[in-house]
């Protein structure tokens, strides 16, 4: 019951995280759609106004005329909606997914003893320890760079990120390498909005209201981070489905594939960027392909080794290194029922299973999770064999 209960958290705090990432990276796109495509103001009035830039639209049957004030408009309007819980509650249930899907199982789904044999709560309080410390390097990076060496900033987070990558791919098992990295980025993205992008927009209210002119750097800071969250959210987007795709997480340089797919989906977010302001790149998006498809073949799982098998020795892999978990009753503590629905604890399961053996345990090696039941490189050599030679079942 108790891992029954656990799931249907896991699916409550799962739905919110979605939904809520949804509003916010869906107003992150539209925001910055609308900033970059602003044009001067037609009426001279509103240029007089201090209006820099307006846009029409149509959507949902009616118009819509959005216009932007280089600084404030002469007088504060009621009601002025902000946009901030969207960020909040995608970072707070994001955090408590981590808690009860990775921390309260961190023996199962962080530590990896083949890669390091390190305690759950130090696997646990690793990871606490690096969302502010992300955080501080790139808001640190931001202050000392200010406003004007985006590229050198932008450097400098890609270096760090795979530097933190390639030292999490020998700490943590490759799904929570991925993980983490995501978490990192997303508190960066939500820490903006919190620490940089709200105050900002508090002291231009502030000022209004005091009956001053507000200082235009507070507006500048708040769009720097605001731009840079956009540019994150399709490295983040591609972390939280990466967990379905263990040929990224499994490889042995996965650390290597999280920068190259971070790197492509920032690139292909630049396109989007780019064409807001008028100019349509075609090279970005055919580059993106081409690294893809690059990337898919250089990390393209190795053909089986040879190896001895008889369906008697297959069967007995699985049943003591699988089916632990993959069965109608699973006997691992912690499942309640078999991971995704997976059974294989009879002969047909485990032939109709062939494919997905191939793919979780042969090919990127991340079955059993964490290599829980200790399955050995020989034992996977013999499931690889049997397949490779059309998984008869006898």
């Amino acid at each position: 019951m108790e891992a029954y209960a656990g799931e249907w958290l896991q699916l409550v705090i799962r739905w919110v995280h979605l939904i809520t990432g949804i509003a916010w990276i869906g107003a992150s796109f539209y925001f910055v759609f609308l900033d970059l495509s602003l044009l001067p103001p037609q009426r001279k009035e509103d240029a007089d106004a201090g209006v820099s830039g307006e846009l029409w639209a149509i959507h949902g049957g009616g118009f819509y005329h959005a216009q932007k004030y280089k600084v404030a408009p002469a007088t504060l309007p009621d009601p002025l909606h902000w946009f901030k819980w969207e960020a909040y509650w995608t970072w707070l249930s994001g955090f408590a997914l981590m808690v009860v899907m990775y921390y309260a199982h961190a023996g199962t789904y962080m530590v990896d003893r083949s890669v390091a044999d390190i305690a759950p709560w130090q696997a646990v309080a690793l990871s606490v320890a690096l969302l502010p410390a992300g955080w501080i390097f790139y808001d640190q990076l931001c202050r000392r760079l200010g406003l004007a060496r985006e590229r050198v900033l932008a450097a400098a987070m890609i270096v760090f990120f795979a530097a933190v990558a390639w030292g999490l791919s020998h700490v943590y098992s490759g799904r929570a390498m991925y993980i983490q990295v995501g978490a990192m980025i997303g508190t960066i993205m939500a820490w903006n909005v919190f620490f940089v992008i709200m105050p900002a927009q508090r002291k231009l209210v502030e000022a209004k209201l005091d009956g001053m002119s507000p200082a235009a750097v507070h507006g500048l800071r708040g769009k720097q981070r605001s731009v840079h969250n956009n540019y994150f959210t399709l490295p983040v987007l591609f972390v939280m489905i990466s967990g379905h795709y263990p040929l990224t997480f499994g490889h042995r340089h996965a650390w290597l594939v999280l920068v190259a797919i971070l790197l492509i989906a920032a690139f292909v977010r630049h396109f989007f960027n780019l064409r807001h302001v008028g100019r349509t790149v075609w090279a970005i998006p055919i580059g993106a392909a081409v690294a893809t498809l690059l990337l898919a073949v250089a990390i393209a799982p190795e053909p089986p080794k040879a190896a001895v098998w008889t369906f008697a020795e297959v069967e007995r892999i699985v049943a003591i290194r699988c089916a632990t978990c993959h069965a109608a009753r699973p006997a691992q503590a912690g499942f309640n029922d078999p991971p995704k629905g997976f059974v294989l604890d009879t002969p047909a399961a485990i032939v109709a299973g062939a494919q997905k053996i191939h793919e979780q345990a042969v090919a990127s090696r991340v079955m059993p999770i964490g290599n829980l039941t200790g399955m050995t490189d020989a034992e996977r050599a013999t499931l690889g064999a049997w397949i490779a030679a059309g998984a008869p079942p006898q």
